[in-house]
């Protein structure tokens, strides 16, 4: 049973992980196993920024176990993703690749700067880039070329990328040859 998103937060005694882990035990109490394989049943993996407002399963129509659902900010493709989907190709027998970024996103104008901004605050820098992108339709395209180009992975023939309106729900695709 999800938690609605209306609920107020919890009195300060409890934290929001206290929420989620009673949640948790209401879940568990009603749960049985579907008696499903790590596979997905459609053979897809789906990259997607990490937006709250995106319901992914959704908006795509998928259901428990119909594919690998990959995020991060941005749903940017990273040498992680590059991992995660050579994983889910090479051992869990994905052949798709579903590429979503989608509007108002939070990296969407961010800079470098904001890493140079972190490393004086802690004292460190961070080993990662930020990611950050001007064109969402650009970011959507480069995306798309660094699956079709990684080595790792075995199929790349089907690598189709989209940016989903957060107003409307829509996906729109997005040409990788523009």
């Amino acid at each position: 049973m999800p938690i609605p998103a209306s609920q107020p937060l919890p009195p300060s005694s409890e934290t929001v992980t206290d929420r989620l882990v009673e949640a948790n035990q209401r879940y568990a109490a009603a749960f049985t196993d579907p008696g499903m394989d790590a596979r997905p049943v459609l053979k897809v993996a789906v990259v997607a920024c990490m937006d709250a407002r995106i319901d992914l399963h959704a908006a795509l129509g998928l259901e428990l176990g119909d594919c690998h659902t990959i995020r991060n900010a941005g749903g940017v493709v990273t040498d992680d993703i590059i991992r995660s989907l050579t994983i889910s190709q090479r051992a869990l027998g994905t052949r798709s690749v579903v590429l979503i970024h989608h509007t108002g996103c939070g990296l969407l104008g961010l800079t470098e700067d904001f890493r140079h901004e972190l490393a004086a605050e802690v004292g460190q820098r961070p080993t990662w880039a930020v990611e950050a992108f001007k064109d969402l339709d650009e970011d959507v395209r480069q995306s798309m070329q660094r699956v079709r180009t990684s080595p790792f992975l075995p199929h790349t023939d089907d690598v189709r990328g989209f940016v989903f309106d957060v107003t409307t729900g829509l996906l729109r695709e997005i040409d990788p040859r523009s």
